[in-house]
């Protein structure tokens, strides 16, 4: 039963007993085995079957049920995460399911992240990343039993990303050995931290340590802010909730104020930075040590919180594009399914292939990340100029493609897209925040931008002396070989993953080549180094753009290789990866006319090889959305059921709404009196 699609299908509703044809009939004859595909992506057989055994209990509580939360207040929804949050630890005490496990990342998912106390597990992780072994001893368990609750205070009104810019003080007092932690501005006030609303007792602050009469720069301390007895703001604290937002309304995002707020010097965490009892600092780390616990963040959050919001998407969309019917293809037939058209499916396919490609560029750098993180806690930081990059930059990339992507599926859903029960807006506002959170898009891309330039640099010190072996991985390709024209022939010519990939490199080093060319033009026109770089930025950022397609391809393209052993989903996922590589190609095609790296005739070859795709994914584009494996509950979609019945559900749901069960208050108050008083000159 677990294993077959019944248990994606939400029993209750008594359509599900039947498959809509029109969808029925898109599953009939299958190219490939959609369950195996649905292992590759959760990374083996045993962790599927573990998946749909945890979403099968979730499911069974009702308490953990989403059904209501398009018709929620935000208050309703800040206690209903609450409440499921409280019943999941209660399932994991009981269950014997230990924090951090996979069972616990399952049951996050099958209710879609809709959980409080989400910061609470940041600042835990914080404290394993940048504590000392004393202070993970006393603080990691008193997390795990939740006996404090914790969010990470970071942003502040008037600054985010840019972290040497955050006003919050943290002085040192050696007379008490304790740090003082004061807002001394407005700007300087704590604002959208997620938990620091209404629910966290302490707060993981950054702020600018000085000791000895000197500014240290950005450390983290554990400051505590509301009683553990009563829950009140504790002395020379000031904290609430922010009010009204875009969504997360399940989230308390919240303000903190501090006045010569005392911690003990010990709240300091000092694994790579300690202030001794005299005032004395003591670095243990690099400057760039600090960012770590935001770097874990990034690669954690583009697997479990941005990129499944752009595979429901595709589901509830390609699903959708099935069973609406809309025009005919030619005059005798009977209305076509919407997905037949050429144009839904350029609408479609794109980002259907991105949610393939990112699922293993994400994989890529949560094993990347995993294989440097041991080396760096043990103080060893030849990766971390790499990671660093590489993870603010795909951070970027993910979120601003999967808004877009999610954006398009709502869309190509016409009306109904527009309506809060497709599933379609939440996903849209969800993912939208993603473009800020955890660093602004735009300042990471510029992040990655130094790296590069700093590597380009690299390679042109002396012949020889940057062989590959001596870059970093990412960025080897910049030592390759020139390929100064595209050598290929024929349309079929660009469906070969090594002409494609070399195309990216292509492109990629010549715009790299290109902003460290405008950058060293205006240092020696005259210019100082800062306004150098604010006059190239844009540049920079295009630069960075192409690498990162580069890499992404790169990836997706080593993934396939690896798939040998499963030919016909190797062949279903090439035609995805070709799409994914020749859509950008085609998107930025004046960065690859504009060396003659590519002529018009080749573009054209390009196009066609990219149209001629469409067909074949269309033949797969619901087995392909099926194997991302969401169960109805969990895409809480009333366009995106499995079974296709939408209209059906849309019909149910929306009598469901408190605008039709609670009357209308308005009628008594203001029609009713203008209707009457209409009536009687009539």
């Amino acid at each position: 039963m677990v294993g077959s699609p019944v248990h994606r299908v939400s029993a209750e509703d008594t359509w599900s007993r039947s498959m809509h044809p029109d969808i029925e009939s898109e599953r009939h004859s299958q190219s490939f085995n959609v369950e195996e595909l649905t292992n590759i992506l959760d990374g083996g057989t045993q962790n599927t079957t573990l998946r749909r055994k945890v979403e099968s209990i979730i499911h069974s509580d009702p308490e953990l049920s989403l059904k209501d939360n398009y018709f929620m207040t935000q208050n309703e929804r800040y206690e209903a995460a609450i409440k499921k949050k409280f019943h999941i630890l209660m399932l994991a005490q009981r269950l014997g399911w230990s924090e951090g496990s996979r069972e616990l990342q399952y049951a996050s998912r099958s209710v879609s992240g809709d959980l409080g106390f989400a910061l609470h597990h940041i600042f835990q992780k914080t404290i394993q990343s940048l504590g000392s072994e004393e202070q993970i001893a006393k603080w990691d368990p008193l997390c795990s039993k939740f006996q404090i609750l914790g969010t990470y205070a970071q942003t502040e009104m008037g600054h985010g990303t840019y972290l040497q810019g955050l006003e919050t003080e943290a002085t040192y007092d050696a007379a008490t050995q304790e740090f003082v932690v004061h807002s001394p501005t407005m700007t300087a006030i704590k604002w959208w931290p997620g938990d620091l609303g209404r629910s966290a007792t302490h707060a993981l602050v950054q702020a600018q340590l000085t000791c000895s009469g000197a500014r240290q720069g950005m450390h983290a301390f554990i400051v505590p802010i509301r009683s553990l007895d009563d829950h009140s703001p504790l002395p020379g604290i000031t904290t609430g909730d922010i009010g009204p937002k875009m969504d997360f309304n399940h989230t308390d995002n919240g303000f903190l104020k501090l006045d010569h707020v005392r911690i003990p010097r010990e709240n300091m965490l000092n694994r790579f930075a300690q202030v001794l009892p005299d005032g004395t600092y003591v670095k243990l780390g690099v400057p760039k040590s600090n960012y770590l616990s935001m770097v874990a963040v990034r690669v954690d959050m583009l697997l479990s919180e941005v990129l499944p919001l752009l595979q429901k998407a595709c589901t509830i969309a390609v699903r959708y594009a099935v069973v609406r019917r809309q025009s005919r293809l030619r005059p005798s037939d009977p209305e076509a399914k919407v997905l037949d058209y050429q144009t839904q499916q350029q609408k479609l396919f794109p980002p259907l292939a991105m949610a393939y490609a990112f699922h293993f560029v994400a994989s890529n750098l949560l094993e990347f990340f995993r294989h440097s993180y041991s080396s760096i806690l043990d103080r060893d930081f030849a990766l971390l100029p790499e990671l660093h990059a590489l993870s603010a930059g795909l951070k970027a990339m993910l979120s601003d493609f999967c808004t877009q992507g999610v954006e398009q599926c709502r869309r190509a859903c016409g009306g109904h897209g527009y309506s809060k029960l497709s599933g379609l807006p939440s996903l849209l506002t969800r993912v939208t925040a993603s473009c800020t959170y955890e660093g602004e898009n735009t300042v990471l891309y510029l992040q990655t931008a130094r790296f590069l330039i700093k590597s380009y640099l690299n390679t042109q010190k002396s012949p020889g002396s940057a062989s590959k072996g001596s870059l970093p991985q990412s960025v080897a390709y910049l030592t390759a070989p020139e390929v100064a024209r595209c050598p290929a022939q024929t349309a079929a010519d660009f469906l070969h993953p090594e002409l494609y990939t070399t195309a990216w490199a292509h492109v990629a080093v010549r715009l790299i080549k290109d902003s460290v060319h405008h950058l060293q033009t205006l240092r020696q026109a005259g210019a100082d180094e800062h306004d150098a770089w604010n006059q190239t930025t844009v540049i920079h950022v295009q630069a960075t753009k192409a690498h990162l397609y580069y890499v992404t391809v790169k990836i997706f393209t080593e993934a396939l290789e690896k798939l040998e052993s499963q030919p016909a989903i190797q062949q279903v996922l090439k035609h995805l990866c070709d799409l994914y590589a020749l859509h950008g190609i085609l998107t930025n095609a004046g960065d690859f006319l504009h060396d003659g790296f590519l002529s018009g005739a080749q573009t054209d070859m390009a196009r066609k090889a990219y149209l001629d795709l469409l067909p074949l994914i269309r033949k797969d584009a619901i087995l392909l959305t099926d194997a991302f494996d969401f169960t109805d509950q969990c895409l809480n979609s009333a366009l995106g059921c499995y079974d296709g019945h939408a209209y059906e559900r849309l019909f149910q749901w929306a009598q469901k709404s408190p605008t039709n069960t609670e009357g209308n208050p308005a009628y008594e108050k203001y029609i009713r009196p203008l209707l009457q008083a209409r009536r009687a000159r009539l």
